[in-house]
């Protein structure tokens, strides 16, 4: 990064075209991770895996500031961030302060736009039903305006069967600016291992390419199929398509980690970053 924080985001980001193959990691931040271990897991994503990205999951409610030291760690470690306003699982409105807290952030830290890539709604707020299409698009469209001054856009987490089951899903398609889709099979009982479950990330990506979503808009995917990533690059070249590993350690999620909960490495793992 450059020692001074230049005056605005002009060519600031790579094109979306070139935005593909292997993007970085899903982190789950609802332990509230301290600055150093923010400072040591960032340097490890950028440094050991080529990592471009974290795309974060869960939220931090107990900390104040945490963004904040979100924004320094990713800005010291040449990473970008996908932020996230977390609705959660108990229904409650509380992803409305973490907005208002995370925007406010946003505009008060004179680094957070040159990390922040994009900011998501999530996670999978269509496929669990806690908000309708309308007025997730209409969340859309006013992040999309509370954040026009600083040239953030605005996208939504989520499930390719999350918009197929709902109605009205077309109005949050047309709303974001990228496509970010968990192409992770989780709730698939079927999907045992990387080859069994690549038909089920096949078919829920076709979903979107016979749609022409994917002609009109970058996408980010989550998933940890890397072998089939990586066999899959060439066909991937300017499409504007990436994937992120679900997720960087087993105490974040556990089995799904790329890491043990202890940081030991369940397999090697070096995805291609570019074909």
């Amino acid at each position: 990064m450059p020692s001074d924080v230049p005056a605005n985001t002009n060519g600031w980001w790579c094109d979306p075209s070139g935005e593909y193959a292997f993007l970085g990691f899903s982190y789950e931040v609802t332990a509230c991770q301290s600055l150093s271990q923010l400072q040591r897991e960032f340097a490890d994503i950028r440094n050991n895996f080529n990592g471009r990205y974290v795309r974060l999951y869960g939220a931090c409610d107990g900390r104040e500031g945490f963004y904040d030291d979100v924004i320094t760690a990713a800005w010291d470690n040449n990473l970008g961030v996908h932020a996230l306003i977390w609705f959660g699982f108990d229904g409650s409105d509380q992803w409305k302060t973490r907005r208002d807290k995370l925007f406010a952030t946003l505009h008060s830290n004179p680094k957070a736009k040159f990390v922040t890539r994009v900011v998501q709604f999530g996670s999978e707020p269509l496929f669990d039903g806690v908000i309708s299409p309308s007025e997730l698009a209409a969340q859309v469209y006013s992040a999309k305006q509370a954040l026009s001054d600083i040239d953030i856009p605005i996208t939504v987490s989520e499930l390719a069967y999350g918009y197929q089951i709902r109605g009205g899903a077309q109005d949050v398609l047309d709303a974001i600016d990228s496509i970010n889709i968990h192409m992770l099979p989780f709730f698939a009982r079927s999907a045992s291992s990387g080859d069994q479950a690549w038909h089920l990330v096949q078919k829920d990506l076709g979903f979107f390419i016979e749609n022409e979503w994917l002609a009109i808009r970058p996408v980010g995917e989550r998933a940890t199929a890397k072998w089939s990533r990586d066999r899959q690059c060439k066909h991937r070249i300017g499409g504007g398509i990436g994937w992120f590993a679900h997720v960087y350690a087993d105490d974040q999620e556990p089995g799904y980690g790329i890491y043990t909960a202890s940081r030991k490495p369940k397999f090697p793992f070096a995805p291609k970053t570019y074909c």
